[in-house]
């Protein structure tokens, strides 16, 4: 359950430092963009913690996944449908015999 609290503390303070970057870029009209910088700086090091901290969660497996595609979860899933013969297709009854169609011959040229 801590895991999970670290998880969605992290998650909270990306998003407030993704919304001060947006206001230090929109509010500084000066040629410095210290306060900009490290907004970034922070966010990427936030989100740095927080994949790590899934990642490790997802090792450690105190996180778990409840998705429908879960192979551990759902492993009737996995297993290939049995492969039915296709049924042989029907000879056909009668065949049509090919008519002959008149062609009409070309003089010889001469």
């Amino acid at each position: 359950m801590l895991l999970k609290t670290i998880i969605v503390v992290l998650f909270i303070a990306v998003v407030v430092s993704l919304f001060s970057g947006l206001r230090f870029l929109v509010k500084d009209l000066g040629n410095s963009k210290r306060r900009l910088l490290f907004a970034l700086g922070l966010r990427i090091t936030l989100a740095a913690l927080l994949l790590g901290t899934v990642i490790y969660g997802a090792y450690t497996g105190q996180i778990s996944s409840r998705a429908p595609w879960d192979r551990q979860l759902h492993p009737e899933a996995t297993t290939p449908y049995p492969i039915r013969p296709r049924p042989a297709m029907p000879a056909p009854e009668k065949a049509i015999p090919e008519q002959s169609v008149p062609t009409e011959t070309a003089p010889a040229a001469q």
